[in-house]
């Protein structure tokens, strides 16, 4: 069995060695063994758990919630996912909403605001990922389908002229 010193596995995960003592010390990662001279000897299985403390940690959930999801797997599990996942859509709402205030205020200044990805730069990406121009176009049909509003929004977000806009959507329109 494959076994691991602290700074081996806080390494393997680009942690520091304190944040493991952390772990330790409020009962989230404790390790399986001891050496004689008392170092701490993690396992495969306390690497695969650290693994799942990083994942949730990258997705924004606090220790409390991570020590819950991982002792008490299931419904309370979903439930502190959710959550999480409310709060995340919450703090994107907000932040698009300071972005279109900054966006606005550049705009009253007289200033120019570029889009974060213009539709050069997004095209290039669906390409990349191997979407079609038959699929594009059916993406663009279902998006004018169900939220019209927001399909012209994400055009106009890409710095796509009206006019081309205009066009797009027509052609959306149809069946």
């Amino acid at each position: 069995m494959k076994t691991y010193r602290i700074s081996e596995l806080a390494r393997a995960f680009g942690l520091s060695r304190s944040t493991l003592l952390h772990y330790d010390r409020i009962g989230l990662l404790s390790a399986a063994d001891r050496s004689r001279a008392d170092y701490r000897i993690y396992g495969e299985q306390d690497r695969r758990r650290l693994e799942r403390i990083c994942q949730y940690r990258s997705a924004g959930l606090p220790l409390a919630d991570i020590r819950a999801l991982l002792d008490a797997p299931g419904r309370p599990a979903a439930r502190l996912l959710e959550k999480r996942l409310r709060q995340t859509s919450e703090e994107i709402g907000a932040l698009r909403v300071q972005q279109r205030l900054l966006a606005s205020l550049l705009h009253v200044a007289g200033k120019r605001v570029p889009p974060a990805v213009d539709k050069t730069a997004w095209v290039s990406m669906l390409k990349a990922a191997g979407v079609s121009q038959k699929s594009m176009e059916r993406w663009h049909r279902e998006f004018e389908r169900r939220a019209p509003r927001d399909h012209h929004g994400f055009l106009a977000s890409l710095g796509i002229p009206e006019s081309e806009i205009a066009r797009i959507r027509a052609c959306s329109a149809r069946p």
